[in-house]
């Protein structure tokens, strides 16, 4: 599916546990493997709280995995410390879900974008302005915007801030924590449509947080989907529709309201409620709630196989 030569991120094995009151442990991500690869974006998608937004902080350094290994062109970015943590942050950055209580609202536009550089020492404070109206007019946004605030732009014209400040330093990695789900259905779709032209433009590696599986198919090259901090299933993003194996995945696809479906189809929901992530089931996590579960699913936990070229799936169905 994917060259090899092309992978400058992989995740080995990542687990991350917090402690939880009466001794009990809570497992966020769970033996998490996934590969980034040069120019592609990889979607990860699942339910509110499946661990999601922890595992993409790994990348960024903002959180630590209790075990495993995150490498990031042959070197372990969890073991680094002190200057070297900083001098990688260049690399990978980061655009949050919500640009208004992520940036400072007493900073104009231009020091928002241009702060990453000043701290790096890539420009000089009298640069600020003509480096800020050039990374505005990459994100088509006016020039004249870099002396506005936060405060007087719309929810679209601050997304494409936080992507310019993200691309000011000219990162490999991109992460973007649900960085369209606070946003109308018509501004989505440009800041997907922005997202893709700068991703071809510039070789940009994407790592996209997303509940929907009808938009991250729309342009992701590779989806995983996450349910309780488990990766069940890793597949080429165009074959979602017609492929997607994994009972939980069939039904995150059934879910999507669309208008090209067929309204004549009943909309089938999980009726069971998710399990509490501090009192797992031994063997599948998703056996309770899933209607294919059979003795094994209770008693082991499947791991993750490849059923084709670049598909793999956690389910003893297969």
């Amino acid at each position: 599916m994917f060259d090899e030569k092309d992978l400058i991120l992989e995740a080995k094995h990542v687990t991350r546990r917090f402690p939880a009151a009466k001794g009990k442990v809570l497992t966020a991500c769970n033996d998490v493997n996934l590969k980034f690869y040069k120019g592609k974006t990889l979607g990860l998608v699942g339910e509110s709280g499946c661990g999601k937004s922890t595992f993409m902080r790994f990348l960024v350094s903002l959180d630590k995995p209790s075990e495993g290994e995150i490498i990031y062109r042959g070197q372990d970015i969890t073991k680094l410390k002190g200057e070297k943590l900083r001098q990688n942050r260049q690399n990978i950055q980061m655009v949050f879900q919500d640009p208004a209580t992520s940036f400072n609202p007493k900073m104009k536009i231009r020091d928002v974008i241009c702060e990453p550089l000043l701290n790096f020492k890539r420009i000089k404070p009298s640069e600020k302005k003509e480096k800020a109206k050039e990374l505005l007019e990459m994100v088509e946004l006016p020039g004249e915007f870099e002396d506005r605030f936060m405060h007087n732009m719309s929810g679209g014209q601050r997304q494409r801030v936080a992507i310019a400040r993200a691309l000011a330093l000219e990162p490999e990695i991109i992460v973007m924590d649900e960085a369209t789900s606070a946003l109308d259905v018509s501004v989505q779709k440009t800041i997907i449509e922005l997202i893709t032209k700068l991703q071809r433009e510039k070789g940009i590696t994407i790592g996209f947080i997303c509940h929907d599986l009808g938009l991250i198919q729309s342009f992701a090259h590779q989806v995983a989907v996450m349910y309780l901090g488990n990766i069940v299933e890793v597949m080429p993003g165009e074959d979602i529709g017609e492929n997607c194996r994994h009972p939980y995945s069939k039904a995150l696809l059934a879910s999507v309201f669309d208008i090209k479906m067929d309204f004549t189809k009943k909309i089938e929901s999980i009726d069971s409620e998710i399990p509490s992530p501090l009192d797992m089931p031994p063997g599948c996590p998703f056996c309770d709630r899933c209607d294919q579960c059979m003795e094994i699913c209770k008693q082991e936990h499947p791991v993750l196989k490849e059923i084709a070229p670049g598909h793999e799936v956690a389910c003893h169905l297969y």
